[in-house]
């Protein structure tokens, strides 16, 4: 194994971040997804700029679009409006900040009000938080909306020697506890999962850890799992790559952990489409097979596989 990188190293191997505006959300978009009872809602997304998140992931490079301080105070919500003003209506709303939305030093306490008084009329609410930061401050929101709380947070990973390597500073166990705290308030769960996390370089042993991964997560009490496929791009995973450290997925892996996820049938499972370019080789069949991912999204159902001629043509080991 690799030595470890903390937190001081991680950020310098990065790039410079984007230049965002505290007042704009540097991303919005109109989605779609299955709910829990089974029937398609339509989402708006909303990728809050926001202060960087405390945790300096090694997979991560969400910092890219952060501020070094918090937003000014009413900032947050002026991004709301920005986007919901350009986005059409819809049954969810997703305010991912790039870090921790109950991080008091991101988003204060005394903005929930107002968020709340914008965001009304949703179905659901899904944020994004650290497990180590589900505390009074979630219960706070949650007590003071009047639809449904989500929070959406990252297990990455419960192998043991990989996890303590990724700097989350967290435990399967932390994981777990945050889960159950959460499901005592009602408040739903997502997991975040890696395929082919950092140091695990072998296929078909990525794929399995995904799936151990994924267990654990619905075993803990997790309603959502969403597969996440590591890129590089940050600095330190392009070290780790040329280092033979890291491999980026293929679209045949990320299928096969879908398929084999689905048949779990313990919860919901989606796979992240969102710029999976990188995942083939093949400009014949990417499109297709992206789109038979996000069908499975919304069905939730394994969908007849898309034949192609090429090397990296899609083979089921089901």
């Amino acid at each position: 194994m690799h030595d470890e990188y903390d937190s001081r190293s991680i950020v310098q191997l990065r790039s410079k971040k984007n230049k965002v505006d505290p007042y704009i959300p540097y991303h919005f978009l109109h989605e779609e997804e299955l709910s829990l009872s089974g029937h398609i809602e339509s989402v708006n997304t909303i990728f809050l700029t926001g202060k960087e998140c405390a945790f300096k992931c090694l997979m991560c490079d969400l910092w890219k679009n952060t501020l070094d301080e918090a937003a000014p105070l009413g900032a947050i919500v002026k991004q709301i409006d920005y986007a919901l003003e350009r986005l059409p209506k819809a049954d969810v709303i997703k305010l991912y900040n790039n870090g921790n939305f109950f991080d008091t030093k991101a988003i204060s306490p005394n903005e929930y009000p107002e968020i709340i008084d914008h965001i009304s009329g949703y179905k659901r609410v899904v944020v994004e938080n650290h497990p180590k930061l589900c505390n009074k401050h979630c219960i706070e929101f949650n007590e003071q909306l009047n639809c449904k709380l989500e929070v959406a947070m990252g297990l990455e990973t419960i192998h043991p020697d990989v996890l303590p390597k990724l700097n989350k500073q967290l435990t399967p166990e932390d994981f777990k506890n945050a889960t159950t705290f959460l499901n005592q308030h009602n408040i739903d769960v997502r997991a975040f999962i890696l395929l082919n996390a950092p140091y695990i370089t072998v296929p078909d042993e990525s794929i399995a850890w995904t799936l151990r991964s994924i267990q654990f997560a619905f075993d803990s009490g997790v309603a959502r799992c969403s597969v996440i496929p590591v890129r590089p791009g940050n600095g330190v995973m392009d070290i780790l790559w040329k280092e033979n450290f890291y491999a980026p997925p293929t679209l045949a892996m990320l299928e096969e952990v879908f398929e084999k996820a689905l048949l779990l049938k313990q919860g919901q499972v989606f796979v992240d489409t969102w710029d999976i370019n990188f995942l083939s080789k093949c400009s014949l069949c990417f499109e297709a097979r992206k789109g038979r991912l996000e069908k499975m999204n919304l069905t939730q159902k394994i969908q007849p596989q898309i034949q192609c001629s090429c090397n990296t043509g899609y083979v089921s080991s089901i």
